[in-house]
């Protein structure tokens, strides 16, 4: 049995104190809230806190607002079972609470938060494993080795994006707002979140904390997610599609689509919606009857160069994102308000 490691824990009254121990107490220190995901890392021995500073117990981080322009702020500590179980929420953001839906299994969407979920660490064969079996194959490069496992040659580390919400929050064009020590906020598109690199992934400033989540007037957008994976619980994607559409009319105005698990970060690529822009999604495109839908997938998919870090064939995983691009495609065009009809 993996036995979680010695640490100490403190108990913020607040927010702005938990910034401020993390800036006390830097590297030596951790957040939780959930603890879906670093609690067994710990037990792994792939993080190693000395302290934790708890998050869950703080009401700040757990309210959903209605903003005064029409969206949602979403507080970091609000749970993925929360958000997907939400008429509200999941009416004007179907593909943000498809997405939490997804993140698997409902006793860790239960207590995983939204927050956690944006964080969540970037995986690999190699990196997600016990300590045992990490000190028998070598060491890598995210913990406590010097080389890629999986692409020995590269320069950094080539573990993968794995949170299913990410990519739906940035094809919504959804911002954070991060909190520092000494009562400093800063609000950042989701998008600026992320590095393309499986060690450091985030770009966020060691002392900061995910407060919550801002999601813009959903108007005339349309969106979907879809998850590549195995099983149909538990798993983390393989690969991940959102898409967002926006139509004037009965013609497609604007269309984002987002990817993950196919890369370090999310990849935004949009520009390989190009072909939709002043198109009708007729029920003929839809089915696939012309090569539009092909086109748009195979043009997205092209920075998807999975390596053999995570479960089943890289060659099949590259396949399986243009089939989720195609699908993520028709399922947000489904969700598109009727073309007159309230913004």
């Amino acid at each position: 049995m993996l036995r979680l490691p010695p640490c100490s824990y403190l108990r913020p009254g607040s927010v702005d104190e938990a910034a401020e121990l993390l800036a006390e107490h830097g590297e030596t220190a951790m957040l939780v809230a959930g603890g879906t995901d670093l609690v067994p890392k710990m037990k792994r021995g792939q993080m190693e806190p000395e302290l934790l500073i708890g998050l869950g117990h703080l009401a700040e981080l757990r309210a959903v607002t209605e903003t005064e322009e029409g969206g949602f702020e979403i507080g970091a500590g609000v749970t993925l079972a929360a958000v997907s179980g939400s008429p509200r929420l999941a009416a004007a953001y179907p593909a943000y609470t498809r997405a939490a839906a997804l993140v698997s299994s409902p006793a860790l969407r239960n207590v995983g938060t939204i927050g956690g979920n944006l964080c969540v660490d970037t995986r690999c064969n190699y990196y997600d494993m016990s300590f045992e079996w990490r000190q028998a194959c070598g060491f890598c490069m995210k913990k406590d080795g010097d080389i890629c496992r999986v692409a020995p040659a590269s320069k950094r580390c080539r573990a993968i994006a794995s949170s299913d919400t990410a990519p739906a929050a940035i094809a919504l064009g959804a911002s954070v707002v991060l909190a520092g020590p000494g009562g400093r906020r800063r609000e950042v598109p989701v998008d600026d979140l992320y590095r393309d690199d499986g060690q450091y992934f985030l770009a966020m400033a060691a002392d900061e904390i995910v407060q919550s989540l801002r999601l813009p007037p959903a108007g005339s957008w349309g969106s979907a997610y879809v998850k590549v994976r195995r099983r149909g619980t538990i798993d983390f994607p393989l690969a991940g599609v959102a898409v967002a559409l926006r139509r004037s009319g009965l013609l497609v105005e604007d269309c984002r689509i987002v990817l993950t698990a196919v890369g370090s970060r999310p990849f935004d690529v949009s520009p390989a919606a190009g072909p939709l822009l002043g198109r009708e999604l007729t029920a003929e495109v839809l089915a696939g009857a012309d090569d539009l839908l092909a086109e748009v997938a195979n043009e997205a998919a092209k920075v998807a160069k999975p390596l053999d870090n995570a479960d089943l064939h890289y060659v099949w995983r590259k396949q399986m994102t243009r089939r989720a691009v195609e699908q993520a495609i028709v399922e947000a065009a489904s969700c598109l308000p009727a073309p007159g009809g309230p913004a």
